[in-house]
């Protein structure tokens, strides 16, 4: 299979997918009235000097918010295009045998999803986050150089097309093949995606392939940009605050971006010397890394000193979201806010000084080993400070069920379970033992895509009012973020388990006795990806269709007295563009631990309730789906008479169990399945599905499950066979959808509950 043409159809389909959504949300867009309805219609056409227009105005803004979009909208396609990166990868890890792609397809994969999600993704969604809301946390006008602001941003395409040009090059080859004779291609088709490893260890990347030289340039192109914005951090938090904020009133998250912004300027420099004494090997014949001159020991260093402050780059931002977001979602202020600033300090410092616990199984001097031992555990102290403050901040607080809560949450979780992993690598016999497994793999995935792109999710959800001045789907963004957390925990924490195994990383084939991990770690990422586009949807889609805002506090911040800075500037916008007048809360709640005779109530309090209606829903369910598996197996007894349903299917079912080959056996488990499995499960998702929890719902969510039973049922019918099969499955389950939703709502069942819209209006 083409690798290139796979990866390459994908990433347009997505993108395609997005344009659309965003052409039909704008056709059907609803704005705001003079009288205060809502007028829907088409828009005017969307002329050529309207796209020139836009075109100027956003190649040349020096506006920090429109850069800070500029930003973010860069890190999300290269995140996208990683990310296929990454679905192809753990596609390919479903078999042991390299049968999807080749042994060197496989490493190109490995190569460029790394670098692209570490580099082009990570970076810069945070330095755009950063450039939007870091001055108006501060009370600046703008970022103190705007202009080089905008060169830093506008380093960063050519950077990601020169590192990605092997596959495009590739592509283009390909297509201008079909028309064009082979010899003239040959330029495009040297440019071969490195398949070196995202690290570049020589002699490996001192091999012949011109890409890669294409790829180092990219990458210090991109190290120039990232440390341009650095130094615009700094400058701006130390010189454009307002006059009202001090060094001990800075908030957090503008604390964790000048650290970060620190680490950037001792990091990134290093880091562009050593590419460009890679290139010199690679071009000129020197030998800075070659065995016969400095070593490829010496690479691993360089790298290695900007390489593990670079989690911490994109590590401390993640931090200083979680803790300006999680006191909003719990109604308390930040528990420790000094000692947070202080871990953060101490973070900054001692990344330095711990690089080498990469290189424990390189041979290093036992003594110098010992060192970075001690060092790697003591980081785990300061992170270990934030862990506990926010588990503080969310002791006895009014905790509210949103998008942003379980994002905040899970990420704790997962950069638990990550950051102890990580102290058991920092103990030298225990790092010589894992550090060629997979469990060195999931620790850092943990840490990656446990906290950083979650708090990433829950940054978009939590200012996406502010934004857009519109409302997202609530309830698919519930939805989301509990998949995305559950995806993340399944696959990580599988490699996890591999890693305990022993099973070596960064292999394209592997025994046959891991192929079952691997299957879950790869059925977790799929849910990983799934999730991501729901997100995407929700964004796009809500951009043009969701609920226009009727308050500036749509988060209620004003009750718990947090109405921090970025809020306040939304509240003068709305009110000078939309005549909305700032809004007072009714009641102002304690931000801090409630009076004892308010505090809620005790475990057994809060369990007893929900076990009743957990008891009460799985009784109805078991009875609606029971009901429905009668209706849906008179329909496949029909199909059965006509030739188009096969009654082994059930007896291969059994199998799959370890149960004997039996129909009897088989169809007990189907009915068993029905009366449990998709039962609970329609309870669990019916709230995320169009219309009540009742007839329509119970049609949506069988025509979904329909394609599954289809799939598992199959028994190679073929031509009218085939056509009649898919019929009778698709009729069978409506009616078990039918039955299922119908004796739900007879029973009294549960209903969902109102949404936070509808109780607005009423």
């Amino acid at each position: 299979m083409d690798r290139a043409l796979v990866e390459v159809v994908l990433f347009l389909g997505i993108l395609v997918g997005g344009l659309v959504t965003v052409v039909v949300a704008r056709r059907l867009r609803a704005d705001p009235s003079p009288d205060g309805g809502y007028v829907t219609g088409r828009d005017r056409r969307f002329s050529l000097s309207d796209a020139r227009a836009a075109a100027i105005r956003w190649t040349t803004t020096t506006n920090h918010r429109e850069i800070g979009l500029l930003y973010i909208a860069l890190g999300t396609v290269a995140a996208l295009w990683g990310g296929i990166d990454a679905m192809m990868i753990r596609t390919h890890l479903l078999t042991p045998e390299a049968n999807l792609w080749t042994e060197q397809t496989y490493n190109e994969l490995f190569t460029m999803h790394g670098l692209t999600m570490l580099i082009f993704f990570v970076t810069p969604v945070f330095f755009g986050v950063g450039n939007y809301f870091l001055p108006l946390l501060i009370g600046a006008d703008d970022m103190a150089f705007p202009r080089l602001n905008a060169i830093g941003f506008w380093m960063l395409p050519p950077a990601l097309l020169l590192a990605r040009l092997g596959i495009i090059a590739e592509v283009t080859g390909k297509v201008l093949g079909l028309v064009v004779p082979a010899d003239w291609l040959t330029a495009l088709f040297a440019l071969r995606e490195p398949a070196v490893g995202w690290y570049l260890y020589p002699p490996l990347s001192l091999a012949p392939n011109p890409q890669t030289n294409f790829l180092i340039l990219g990458l210090h192109l991109s190290g120039i940009a990232t440390t341009i914005g650095a130094i615009n951090f700094i400058t701006t938090v130390i010189y454009e605050r307002d006059e009202s904020i001090g060094w001990a009133n800075l908030d957090i998250f503008s604390w964790n971006m000048l650290v970060t912004s620190a680490i950037v300027l001792f990091a990134f420099p290093l880091l562009g010397t050593a590419l460009l004494m890679l290139l010199f090997d690679r071009t000129f014949g020197t030998t800075f890394f070659a065995v016969e001159g400095g070593g490829p020991i010496l690479w691993q260093h360089l790298f290695w000193f900007w390489g593990h402050p670079e989690v911490y780059i994109i590590f401390l931002p993640a931090t200083g979201l979680m803790s300006l977001i999680l006191p909003k979602f719990v109604g308390r202020k930040l528990f420790g806010f000094k000692f947070i600033v202080y871990s953060t300090i101490a973070i900054g410092v001692l990344s330095f000084s711990v690089w080498a616990h990469h290189m424990f199984v390189t041979g290093v001097d036992p003594r110098v080993r010992a060192s970075f031992m001690a060092t790697s555990v003591a980081i785990a102290v300061p992170s270990a400070i934030k862990v506990f403050n926010w588990i503080t901040t969310i002791w006895n607080g009014d905790v509210r069920l949103a998008a942003p809560t379980i994002l905040c949450v899970g990420s704790i979780g997962l950069f638990i379970v990550g950051g102890v992993t990580g102290i058991f690598l920092a103990v030298i016999p225990v790092d010589i033992m894992y550090h060629g497994t997979y469990y060195v793999v999931g620790h850092f995935h943990l840490i990656l895509m446990g906290i950083i792109p979650l708090m990433m999710f829950a940054a978009s959800y939590y200012w996406y009012p502010l934004i857009t001045g519109r409302m997202y789907d609530r309830r698919l963004a519930l939805f989301q973020s509990t998949l995305l957390v559950a995806g993340s925990a399944l696959t990580f924490m599988t490699l996890l388990a591999l890693g305990f195994l022993e099973l070596p990383r960064r292999y394209a084939t592997y025994p046959p006795r891991y192929s079952g991990l691997q299957v879950v770690a790869t059925v977790g990422a799929f849910i990983i990806g799934i999730s991501v586009l729901m997100w995407l949807y929700n964004m796009l889609w809500s951009y043009f269709q969701g609920r226009p805002l009727e308050t500036s506090d749509p988060w209620e911040l004003k009750a718990t007295e947090q109405f921090t800075p970025e809020w306040q500037w939304f509240e003068d916008r709305l009110e000078r563009e939309r005549g909305i007048p700032p809004s007072e809360p009714a009641v102002i709640r304690p931000s801090y631990v409630p009076p004892r005779e308010v505090r809620p109530p005790s475990l057994y309090g809060r369990i007893a309730p929900v076990a009743r209606t957990v008891a009460s829903d799985a009784w109805a369910g078991a009875t609606g789906g029971f009901v429905g598996t009668m209706l849906m197996s008179g329909v496949l007894f029909a199909a059965v008479i006509l030739g188009a349903f096969d009654l082994e299917s059930f007896a291969n079912l059994a199998t799959l169990v370890g149960l004997p080959s039996s129909v009897a056996l088989g169809y007990g488990l189907f009915l068993v399945g029905g009366m449990t499995v998709w039962s609970l499960l329609f309870l669990s998702l019916g709230e995320y599905l169009p219309g009540e929890l009742t007839l329509v719902t119970g049609l949506w969510y069988a025509t979904v499950i329909a394609s599954g039973f289809a799939i598992a049922f199959y028994t190679g019918q073929t031509g009218l066979e085939l056509v009649t099969y898919l019929v009778f499955v698709l009729l069978g389950h409506w009616l078990y959808g039918l039955g299922l939703a119908g004796t739900i709502t007879y029973l009294g069942g549960r209903t969902r509950r109102p949404s936070t819209e509808e109780t607005d209006r009423e």
